[in-house]
């Protein structure tokens, strides 16, 4: 019986050491010996959301439970509700399924939720003597919550914009959301605390950076608030939160750049449980009074090539990565959905000597957790990362979401199922940071290709499936293998107009115009309302020389969807060099209002600026653009330039 909804290590303002050994004689009471217990490590989620903690001690006696953190059915600081449940919580204790903690032994994380043999035993022998409350002046006071939040009081709070109305019928919604934030200079983040107002529907939360604000554009697209699905690609994630999660202040040497013009996006995962619910939630975010020094890595082992088979009670996935780097591991972060239940995370040094990552022997996505080292693990250059991952997919595991079992492929919602471990690293040395985040972007890629060629394998005649592939295979600059994949599906499905759109663009970057300019034609007449291959046949026709054409199929894909930044982008580049400067500079202003992260765009605005002698105005962009790309030697000179101008009498 699980009763506690969720735990954490939160110590009490004025904490009081409870006793490491068990009194063999006397009597155990609530405020002596277990109160200290349960406020140190249980009062993060079993605590009112909306009371004080004095107010919510005071309620002694009262039948009434609070709404509490996290979902938490009753709250520790109220001994009435504690002694109700006395008997459960000490069967939840020496069952060890509350406080809810996955790793098995061999980690030494931050924050560890477990209670120690004596503490459990104590707990036990005080429901044996009846569960007394004891002398009131021997409790401890409780533990301080700063409005609520467990990191004290934030620099910044956000909040969504307006509320998601979660209907009784709706179960297992997934839904994004877009928080502006609105900054006049890059902030240093330190600490992420997520706070839910809706505990019970609330299954868990991602958040991430949405630097080109990719999120805007998809809520305007959605008459809901918020929008379904948000491309993995197209943001940049930096916190996960479930119920009893603890936030963590990180070193200030190793905060993250909060950059202006960048959205919040967040993911929930709701669950109606056949009640509406009014969803708002609110993100706390804890800035760093200096600027990083050094800069966190992902490492990420995964396999999108899931495909479980109904009845399967061992199926296993594996990855591994040979660290090209020095690094130190800061922390860990498995991720699965249900079917999951044993996870290995290993690391194998160069001389053969293993080192556990992560153990968690008996997976339970209901308290899913970011894991960190109490110490850095240092992990030199060849050092081998592996994951192993096994599934039970039959009816014998009571988390499986399917009754009878079916076939579970890799996916996005929860009935699906995903196998990734993320381990947050630092290089020993600077220039190693790129090394890493270029192969994470090539690993990434390649998980992508393998899922899309098991989801070929499973649909051969399925044209969507083989223009799915072709496009990963296109990114991964496989330009013969996409034009395959593309020849097949319009076999299939002659009158694909994506896919016919996608070969010509590349049979395009091959060199054969002629023949690219055929297919992306017949797209276009195909699909004439579809923006993108509109702009599709802009740059065939761009490339073919015909720039009338190209600009006119541009401004066609801008009048079917005016937040297309690379249609405004190109139709610019076309317009200014033929003396349409003013329609330029419109164009570019409208690419940095929608992506404010473009640097070209901020460079190429300032350009058009200075040529109508406008320097004054064009200095803002050129600056933004060196901020955007530092290593930029055209944007640098770009800036000395103008700033010489006005420097000149």
């Amino acid at each position: 019986m699980l009763l506690f909804c969720g735990c954490g290590s939160q110590p009490p303002a004025a904490p009081r050491a409870a006793s490491n050994e068990t009194p063999s004689t006397g009597q155990v009471t609530f405020n002596k010996d277990v109160a200290p217990i349960l406020f140190e490590h249980c009062s993060s989620c079993h605590r009112p959301v909306d009371e004080q903690p004095q107010r919510a001690a005071a309620r002694n006696g009262s039948s009434e439970d609070p709404v509490c953190v996290a979902g938490a059915p009753f709250s520790v600081l109220d001994y009435g509700a504690v002694q109700r449940r006395a008997r459960a919580i000490a069967t939840a204790v020496q069952t060890r399924a509350m406080p809810p903690w996955l790793p098995g032994q061999g980690g030494d994380f931050v924050n560890q939720r477990t209670l120690s043999d004596d503490q459990i035993a104590l707990i036990a022998r005080w429901v044996e003597q009846g569960a007394k409350e004891g002398d009131a002046s021997d409790r401890p006071a409780p533990p301080s919550f700063a409005g609520g939040w467990q990191l004290g009081r934030p620099d910044l709070v956000l909040e969504l914009p307006r509320a998601y109305a979660l209907k009784p019928d709706q179960r297992d919604t997934f839904r994004n959301f877009v928080i502006p934030v609105s900054l006049s200079d890059t902030r240093y983040v330190r600490a992420v605390e997520f706070r839910t107002d809706t505990p019970r529907v609330l299954h868990h939360a991602n958040i991430a950076l949405d630097p080109s604000r990719v999120g805007r554009r998809l809520d305007r697209a959605d008459r809901e608030p918020g929008f379904a699905t948000m491309p993995d690609d197209e943001v940049q994630n930096v916190y996960g939160w479930s119920p009893g999660k603890v936030p963590i202040l990180e070193p200030e040497d190793t905060a993250w750049a909060l950059e202006p013009g960048t959205d919040l996006v967040v993911q929930l995962h709701m669950v109606s449980g056949g009640a509406s619910a009014a969803v708002r939630p609110s993100v706390g975010l804890f800035f760093s009074r200096t600027p990083p020094t050094r800069t966190p890595i992902v490492v990420k082992l995964e396999s999108k090539a899931i495909d479980i088979p109904a009845g399967e009670s061992n199926y296993a996935i594996d990855d591994s990565y040979v660290l090209p780097a020095d690094v130190d591991a800061l922390s860990v972060y498995p991720h699965a959905h249900y079917l999951a239940k044993e996870m290995r995370g290993t690391a194998t040094l160069p001389g053969g000597t293993e080192r556990p990552l992560i153990w968690i022997p008996r997976w339970d996505v209901r308290w899913q957790d970011q894991y960190r080292y109490r110490s850095p693990l240092f992990l030199p250059k060849g050092t081998k990362l592996s994951m192993r991952f096994t599934y039970d997919n039959s009816s014998a595991n009571p988390n499986n979401r399917h009754r009878p079992p079916q076939r579970v492929k890799w996916g996005p919602l929860s009935t699906d199922e995903m196998g990734a471990l993320w381990l947050e690293v630092v290089p020993r040395r600077t220039e190693d940071a790129a090394v890493l985040t270029n192969d994470y972007v090539r690993r990434a890629l390649q998980a992508d290709i393998a899922a899309a060629e098991l989801q070929l394998r499973s649909r051969p005649q399925d044209a969507a499936a083989h223009n799915a592939l072709a496009l990963k295979y296109a990114q991964a600059g496989r330009a013969l293998d996409a034009q395959g994949q593309l020849e097949q599906a319009l076999r299939l499905q002659p009158n694909d107009a994506e896919a016919r759109s996608n070969l010509g663009s590349v049979l395009q970057s091959q060199g054969r115009i002629v023949e690219a300019i055929g297919h992306l034609r017949q797209a276009a007449r195909l699909k004439p309302n579809d923006a993108r291959i509109r702009f599709n046949l802009g740059n065939g026709l761009l490339a073919s020389g015909n720039v009338d054409a190209a600009v006119r199929e541009y401004e066609a894909s801008i009048a079917l969807n005016p937040d297309d930044a690379d249609a405004h982008f190109n139709l610019a580049m076309v317009l200014g060099p033929r003396g349409r400067l003013a329609e330029a500079i419109a164009h570019l202003r409208r690419v940095v209002e929608i992506n404010p992260r473009n640097g070209e765009a901020h460079r190429n605005l300032a350009l058009a600026l200075s040529l109508q002698g406008r320097a004054d105005e064009a200095i803002p962009f050129a600056r933004t653009a060196v901020r955007l790309e530092p290593g930029s030697a055209v944007a640098r000179d770009q800036l000395e330039r103008l700033l010489a101008t006005r420097r000149r009498p």
